[in-house]
């Protein structure tokens, strides 16, 4: 007898593992045929077929894309579009914080045009491609339709939680089988049917799609759109693609910015949505994607054209970010960058350092129109930070509070000609860590950029000195932008909701406990660092680096909020904001030769000085406040008070809810309004991206509550008669337990295993689509608890 080495003993095993599974590939090949890619789009279907538009895509939509959307779509398996579909699955994620090289980018639509590109990069079908094609093969061979009849043949269990076996959240370990696996995978995880987690779909929803799956899962080309949206487009690429040196900034400029956008023309349709993209040929040609990771990377042609091509998924809240092109957008553009006299000598490089410092690539454009631009729709130039490429959020959320209230700089404050010198003073030192590629020594170039900031808030400080305590300015309310009077973009609420966030227009909720004053620069270097330079597909040191950077600006915007404050108060608030962070935090909040010097212009009349500038400020701001989620709690009615009850509930028992709760109220005649409740979790400082716990203080913990459904992933759902609204409050407020809650839901609550679950997403989405059609998307149910 001989004995085996453990290296042979593994190598051995490795080669009977891939006989084994070649074993499995050569059965399926010979029971089904070789596979092959399958062209499933026809002309016309005949009547007795089920039709994918009208039949198919409702119910993928209501019951599969709540979760299979966006990058964190699970195996990547998006059901937002039939290309989605027929590009399949992989098992790779796009989000991985563990990722020492960066990842190929699998972008629908613009990493590969055709399914067999997403074959050949790993993906693989979830429909039969096999080339024997007859019903029961499209069934067996389809993983879409054995995952769903997995469901039907293993509901969940009849409880009130879902078993532990069912892994929920969004780091759990995801098993994305291919067809060969699925039978073993099915046998070890029978409660992994689809939809995961939740309760299954319909008989007649089920019928639909296996009929479809049967018949070959075939599809009509998409509805041609009418007449005005063509003539809209070719409007808006004309104007985008002026050959002019300028012209051509310009739209480089405004690319980069919206290219993210959901584009629509309000004088045709507020639902049918475009997107803008860079192509190597001009309009009235076939567009020519140039796809490449930032949007300023080089793209490699001589020219670019920005062409308007129609938006092909399905509107999902977590990434919609609206964006109307009609005649006025033209009317502000030509006045910001070509009725301004001002001179472009030449287009910027490509190069990252160039490129990826807006600073320094759109130095010729002027800087007040830049400003302006962004302003102009300033919700949406911060909500693509949180809805953009990090749309899983926590790698820019967790860098900020749970609630906290955002102004902005007047773009006509009479020293802006020393602003825009000091901004070209300093380019070098704004420059991003989102400029390099993969980032293999992240604390190495955080001291880089450490010391790149530190320069930055040295001269950021002798600027102030210069000109607010030596020059002829003030610190006053005055030189905080008024909307114009008309525009509801000068104030906004941020809420962070743990892992995602959401940005609405008006100061919602009652006064919080820090606020950020945004001028040009830190705008722009938002939209640089972690939108337009933020790429998901990059190293872990880049997303860590990115994360890292975000402080520096998240302090810039408090600091100059603490501007405004008297020297006492603005120690203050600094210390409390950061008690427990390291010593260099406060560092980079404080502008020392100014603090000790400077004249507040501000007419305080109490001690309470936050406060009082937050009512000053909120006085200033009235005419353009939005409040279409205020609710009056003024009014005499129980559902007022007892609202307004939860609205002042705080401490450690609110920390019990979730972050986010919809809420359905519903009266006899069957009507329903809807609240949300928002939690806010207080923190000591946010001065780490880990060990989170042990900076959160649940004692301090606030509740906020809306009116209408707010944000885009509700973590629960409620459903209270109107009646009973005094005793649901009455019960929140009482919770000292989890077993509290959970007798709470038993009441109130519809959980993952609530036979009517589907019923009550359902009507959920059906009021949101007419409460704002605008900004309706269906929402992510990833995040939903199990409690």
């Amino acid at each position: 007898m001989f004995k085996l080495n453990g290296l042979c003993v593994v190598f051995i095993f490795l080669i009977l593992a891939s006989g084994c599974a070649t074993l499995v590939v050569k059965q399926y090949d010979q029971m089904f045929g070789v596979p092959q890619v399958i062209d499933r789009q026809v002309e016309s279907l005949p009547e007795e077929l089920v039709d994918y538009w009208d039949e198919v895509q409702p119910i993928l939509e209501n019951r599969c894309v709540s979760c299979h959307a966006c990058y964190d779509a699970p195996c990547q398996l998006k059901t937002t579009a039939i290309e989605g579909i027929e590009r399949g699955a992989i098992n790779e994620k796009v989000y991985n914080a563990t990722r020492l090289l960066h990842a190929k980018p699998s972008r629908l639509f613009e990493d590969n045009d055709v399914t067999q590109g997403w074959r050949d990069d790993g993906f693989f079908p979830v429909l039969n491609e096999y080339s024997q094609q007859s019903p029961a093969v499209n069934l067996q061979a389809s993983l879409l339709y054995r995952f769903l009849d997995l469901k039907k043949q293993h509901p969940n269990p009849v409880s009130k939680t879902l078993p532990e076996n069912i892994s929920l959240g969004l780091d759990r370990t995801e098993q994305c089988t291919d067809i060969n696996g699925f039978d073993s995978f099915a046998e070890k995880n029978p409660l992994w049917g689809m939809p995961y987690g939740l309760p299954e779909i319909s008989d007649d929803e089920h019928n639909t799609i296996k009929k479809w799956i049967e018949q070959g899962a075939t599809y009509t080309s998409r509805p041609k759109l009418s007449a005005k949206f063509a003539d809209r487009v070719q409007e808006w690429e004309s104007y985008l693609n002026q050959d002019s040196l300028k012209g051509q900034l310009v739209s480089r400029y405004i690319y980069e910015h919206l290219y993210l956008a959901n584009l629509y023309f309000d004088d045709v349709s507020n639902r049918q949505f475009f997107n803008i993209v860079r192509s190597a040929t001009p309009p009235g040609m076939p567009v020519k994607r140039i796809a490449t990771r930032r949007p300023y990377n080089d793209p490699k042609v001589e020219r670019v054209y920005y062409r308007i091509v129609r938006h092909l998924e399905t509107i999902v809240a977590k990434t919609h970010k609206p964006y109307a092109l009609n005649a006025q957008r033209r009317a502000t553009w030509d006045k910001l960058f070509f009725d301004t006299d001002y001179q472009v000598t030449h287009l910027p490089s490509y190069e990252s350092k160039v490129a990826g410092n807006p600073f320094v690539s759109f130095e010729q454009l002027p800087m007040n129109s830049r400003y302006r631009f962004l302003l102009d729709e300033a919700r949406f130039t911060i909500m693509n930070f949180v809805k953009g490429p990090v749309c899983r959020g926590q790698v820019a959320i967790n860098v900020i509070r749970d609630r906290f209230w955002v102004f902005f700089l007047d773009p006509d404050l009479p020293i802006e000609d020393k602003i825009e010198d000091a901004i070209i003073h300093s380019q070098d030192d704004l420059e991003l860590a989102s400029t390099q590629e993969d980032i293999y020594l992240p604390l190495t170039n955080w001291k880089k950029y450490a010391d790149k900031e530190r320069r930055a808030r040295q001269s950021r400080d002798k600027f102030l000195t210069d000109n607010f305590v030596e020059g002829d300015f003030k610190i006053d309310l005055n030189n905080i932008w008024d909307g114009d009077g008309i525009n509801q973009n000068a104030a906004l609420t941020i809420m962070r909701h743990f892992d995602y966030g959401t940005v609405e227009k008006g100061l919602l909720g009652n006064t919080p406990q820090t606020a950020w004053v945004i001028g040009y620069p830190l705008l722009e270097r938002i939209h640089y660092l972690l939108v337009a330079g933020y790429d998901v597909y990059g190293n872990v040191g880049h997303q860590l680096l990115s994360r890292i950077h975000m402080d520096f600006l998240r302090m810039d915007g408090e600091s100059t909020f603490l501007v405004m404050l008297p020297q006492e108060s603005r120690v203050k608030e600094r210390n409390e904001w950061h008690r427990n962070a390291p010593k260099e935090a406060n560092e980079f909040l404080a502008n020392p030769e100014f603090e000790k010097r400077a004249t507040i212009n501000i007419p305080y009349q109490t001690n309470d000085h936050k406060n009082e500038l937050f009512a000053m400020l909120k006085e200033r701001l009235a005419p353009v406040l939005a409040t279409n989620f205020d609710i009056d709690f003024d009014k005499d009615t129980e559902l007022a008070t007892s609202v307004k009850r939860l609205n002042q509930f705080e401490g450690e028992s609110a920390s019990l809810l979730p972050d986010t709760v919809v809420v359905r109220l519903f009266d006899q005649q069957g009507q329903n309004q809807y609240i949300t409740i928002v939690k806010d979790v207080a923190h000591k400082n946010m001065s780490s991206m880990f060990g989170e716990d042990n900076r959160i203080e649940p004692e301090r913990t606030k509740i906020t509550v809306l009116k209408g459904i707010v944000g885009s992933y509700p973590k629960a759902m409620y459903r209270v008669p109107i009646a009973e609204v005094g005793v649901f409050v009455d019960k929140i407020i009482s919770i000292q337990s989890e077993a509290d809650y959970t007798a709470l839901i038993d009441l109130y609550g519809v959980r993952r295993t609530d036979p009517t679950f589907w019923q009550e997403s359902d009507t959920m989405h059906w009021v949101a689509q007419r409460q704002n059609p605008l900004e309706y998307g269906i929402y992510d149910l990833n995040r939903y608890e199990n409690r």
